[in-house]
């Protein structure tokens, strides 16, 4: 089993931006993140700890500006927390080993893939294309990847 944690060279390699949404549970702009528009398959891990978090066939266009995805592709590594800044109650996701601040969760995804929508910034994922996977060590996902029209 792969230790997926937080290491000082990962964090030190992040962009001003990546630490600053990671590390600072900053929001990048809406419609500015790599990998809003990305439909080719693959799975998103943390950028950090590179923990396995979404996969493209569960991401859809929410219209919200940052990539939606309908849940997890390993739920044991999403946390879900209560976050009261900025006025609002909501749920915010980081990943569970790596502590990343990922975004929030809505009840306002597509009823019928489960009602969620993980709303998820671009700065906190790395993208594994499906004919990478195997090769760096998530093999074991490829068949929840699908494919993406």
């Amino acid at each position: 089993m792969t230790d997926y944690r937080k290491t000082d060279e990962a964090v030190a390699a992040l962009t001003p931006e990546q630490f600053w949404v990671t590390q600072e549970s900053g929001t990048e702009r809406p419609g500015t993140g790599e990998y809003l528009n990305n439909k080719k398959p693959g799975i998103y891990v943390d950028i950090v700890s590179g923990e396995p978090l979404f996969a493209s066939s569960d991401k859809y266009e929410s219209g919200c500006g940052w990539p939606s995805f309908t849940k997890p592709i390993e739920p044991a590594n999403v946390a879900e927390l209560r976050d009261v800044s900025h006025g609002m109650v909501r749920t915010e996701v980081r990943s569970a080993n790596g502590d990343s601040h990922l975004g929030h969760v809505f009840d306002d995804g597509p009823q019928d893939r489960g009602g969620l929508r993980y709303c998820i910034n671009s700065a906190s994922l790395r993208y594994v294309p499906r004919e990478e996977m195997e090769a760096q060590g998530y093999g074991a996902y490829v068949s929840q990847v699908g494919t993406v029209a």
